[in-house]
């Protein structure tokens, strides 16, 4: 049973993801969390957010569901899509794989996420798209 929770439906569009780091940030607020926390959870849920519009959309249109649920000093972020998905998931987790190495992308989201959060879950979004889930806790709460 969780503690609290919250559900976002959001335009993907990059002047939002500013907008949702913050949320977020806010929502975990009450974990009583080091600045070192908030910045690490607020940089991977821009990850997930900017994958879901730059890879997942391709800058079209579409939709990103942002769900937070707190559990104990533990908070689950799921942040899916209903864009392309990744043909091979195992592949675009390694560092430095990016698709589209013309818009200067690194291939570095998946690893940043790895390395802020204490797990990470990547799986496709039947029937189509990415969900992308994460959790991290907070040694503060």
């Amino acid at each position: 049973m969780s503690d609290n929770y919250m559900q976002i439906r959001i335009k993907a569009d990059m002047k939002n993801e500013s907008f949702i780091r913050s949320v977020v940030g806010a929502f975990c607020v009450g974990l009583n969390p080091t600045l070192e926390e908030i910045n690490d959870i607020k940089t991977a849920v821009s990850e997930a957010v900017t994958n879901s519009i730059v890879h997942g959309y391709e800058g079209g249109e579409g939709d990103i569901w942002i769900d937070a649920e707190i559990s104990g000093s533990t908070v689950r972020l799921l942040i899916a899509d209903n864009g392309i998905g990744i043909e091979d998931i195992p592949a675009a987790m390694q560092p430095f794989y990016t698709t589209k190495a013309d818009q200067d992308r690194s291939g570095m989201g998946f690893t940043v996420m790895q390395a802020f959060m204490d797990e990470l879950t990547v799986t496709p979004n039947e029937p189509r798209g990415l969900k992308v889930e994460m959790k991290k806790t907070f040694r503060g709460a």
